[in-house]
């Protein structure tokens, strides 16, 4: 009679509260459509790992040696298949002509990646090694893949949290941003029109940039080179022009499919004993805190530059927000800002061109932090 019940007798409080963490992060995949495409199997894939007894995840139940969910996240997260995946479909995703017709952009993008170094600092005075402050800091990236990879090798301890929050402030960016950048700017800055002048980007460039980029990473930093070789490779499948039945599945099919994997597998690593801790609170607080910094850090850059620059050519503080790797939601946050301040102001194509380059820019902050933080520590 037990073992009828052993299924309602084995809950635990724990479990119960992920429960709930589960269905609240697929009520804001459907209600509000932030990130669904992965807000809602991560969401369920916590809920299944935390049923009774596991048996999707690491089972306790005679004759159940391993759960599927535990096979996935073995060969897809531990071996950091997935996120480099992810990277190729990305990768043949953008285009990086904006960036290439108004080269500043990068410095923006550089900018933006204020708030990871700014967070490690905060986690280390909060307790936490280098490697897991390094691991946290990256959340502010806005990069879900390379938060997974850095955590992945530095903190796999608190992977779980650190994708959670990563991808969960990646979807409510547009609830972030708008009120950072209006305490930031007064509303002539947001009013600001920047002149876009169009251009071609010869063929040669555009097929030689993820060459070069590659090679480049992999002499400076090396062990940054599997993120940056997989963003490169996907944008260089694009940009070649000969393949592009391989673009398109890129772009759709291997996305689609990597993305439902990964959200599942990220899901079956919030298992209640490891999840449920207060340093798992203080890694979401302190993710919210490298989204800010982040932001802040694009807004103050480019108000810094605008003091330098004559009146007819200064650029929207706003776009420099847009350096984070949060790629195309921020660019189109931005000029949806930029709409409400005054109709017809449209900035999107330089939002796109800094949105792109924080996207670069978060991989080459995510190989720094892997080549650099092993010399710092003993």
């Amino acid at each position: 009679m037990q073992a009828v019940f052993i299924g309602f007798t084995s809950i635990t409080w724990q479990m119960l509260i992920m429960y709930l963490v589960g269905i609240a992060l697929i009520w804001l995949a459907i209600s509000k459509e932030y990130e669904p495409m992965l807000l809602l199997p991560i969401g369920f894939g916590a809920i299944l790992v935390n049923m009774p007894l596991s048996i999707a995840g690491i089972p306790t139940v005679p004759g159940y040696e391993t759960g599927f969910l535990s096979i996935l996240y073995t060969m897809g997260i531990k071996t950091e298949l997935f996120p480099l995946l992810i990277f190729v479909a990305v990768g043949a995703m953008i285009d990086f002509g904006p960036l290439f017709k108004n080269p500043l952009m990068i410095f923006y993008g550089a900018a933006a990646q204020f708030g990871i170094f700014a967070t490690m600092v905060v986690a280390t005075l909060l307790g936490f090694s280098l490697k897991e402050a390094a691991s946290i800091g990256i959340i502010g990236a806005a990069d879900g893949p390379t938060s997974i990879f850095v955590a992945n090798i530095f903190a796999p301890h608190y992977l779980a949290a650190i994708s959670v929050a990563a991808y969960s402030y990646m979807s409510m960016v547009p609830m972030i941003q708008p009120p950072v950048i209006k305490l930031l700017t007064t509303r002539k800055e947001r009013m600001i029109h920047v002149t876009y002048h169009e251009s071609n980007v010869p063929r040669w460039l555009k097929v030689a940039f993820p060459i070069i980029v590659t090679m480049v990473s992999g002499f400076v930093a090396p062990i940054s080179v599997p993120l940056i070789g997989s963003l490169m490779f996907g944008n260089l499948i694009r940009e070649s022009g000969v393949l592009e039945r391989l673009s398109q599945a890129a772009q759709n099919e291997l996305a689609n499919l990597v993305t439902l994997l990964l959200g599942l597998t990220i899901g079956s690593s919030m298992v209640a004993t490891n999840f449920l801790d207060w340093k798992t609170l203080m890694i979401l607080g302190m993710g919210l805190v490298a989204f800010v910094f982040d932001t802040a850090g694009g807004v103050l850059f480019a108000k810094l530059v605008n003091l330098f620059l004559p009146k007819s050519k200064r650029i929207n503080p706003m776009i420099g927000a847009c350096g984070i790797s949060a790629f195309p939601m921020s660019a189109r946050v931005i000029q949806k800002l930029a709409n409400e301040e005054e109709r017809g102001n449209i900035i999107l194509m330089h939002a796109i061109g800094s949105n792109v380059s924080g996207q670069l820019g978060s991989i080459v902050a995510g190989g720094m932090v892997l080549a650099l933080v092993p010399l710092f520590v003993l």
